[in-house]
């Protein structure tokens, strides 16, 4: 295994030939002042490169190593934890269980899978430590929410605010929460929404981003929540 990181290292993260490396102690020595002259997001562009190759071995070793990095995190103060490979700044505990929650479980599911990418996609686009995209993120996140509703609701072409009124006749939600949904998401597909231009680039900001993939994310894990309690299978993909 160490070999096949070292060798991942050089070739994909240093993007070097491979017929060029070095031998054992050198390309320790070369690993190590490199690390050290990292600014501070290059030191995260390294960990998630090792929590991908983590990730390819097994999921104990993902995981554990996952779970000593945000230990790290949280006993030094960061204000990033790792979600889904990839360091967010954020730290509010319930955020990231809202989050984590909702990427694992939409991955179990078939017909949500489209969720699921949504979400890892607004996740990706909220962490670029370049060149974030808040709008996008936005897009993505509500995206997500547009995919399992439509599955709940019994048609995958219906609309967001078509499928938000049709969800009540499959499960049980209290009118006054259905309608303040409806208020929140429904928007979206309306002219004035966000997919529609509304919202200008300059006009999103990071808070933005984060509070529609946190509420996206609960609501998600909510309507899943009610799906399984009223039988309606998420692995078929409705017409």
């Amino acid at each position: 295994r160490d070999n096949d990181l070292v060798n991942l290292l050089w070739m994909n993260f240093y993007k070097k030939r491979l017929d060029n490396i070095p031998e054992k102690n050198d390309i320790k020595r070369y690993i190590t002042k490199q690390y050290y002259g990292y600014k501070w997001y290059e030191i995260f562009d390294f960990f998630e490169f090792l929590i991908e190759f983590s990730s390819d071995y097994s999921d104990y070793l993902y995981g554990s190593f996952i779970d000593k990095c945000n230990t790290v995190l949280e006993k030094e103060n960061s204000a990033y934890r790792i979600i889904n490979k990839q360091f967010i700044p954020i730290t509010n505990e319930i955020e990231i269980d809202a989050i984590t929650k909702a990427i694992e479980v939409t991955a179990q599911y078939i017909a949500i899978e489209g969720a699921n990418k949504h979400l890892s996609t607004a996740l990706k686009y909220l962490s670029d430590r370049k060149e974030p995209d808040y709008r996008n993120s936005i897009k993505e996140s509500i995206s997500a929410v547009e995919n399992i509703a439509a599955i709940i609701s019994g048609s995958k072409t219906d609309s967001l605010g078509k499928s938000l009124s049709n969800i009540s006749s499959k499960i049980k939600i209290h009118g006054a929460l259905q309608k303040g949904y409806q208020i929140i998401y429904g928007y979206t597909s309306d002219a004035d929404g966000i997919r529609h231009c509304i919202i200008e680039e300059e006009n999103c900001e990071y808070e933005d981003a984060l509070y529609m993939l946190v509420s996206c994310s609960a609501f998600i894990n909510y309507l899943i929540s009610k799906a399984n309690k009223a039988n309606i299978d998420l692995n078929i993909i409705p017409d």
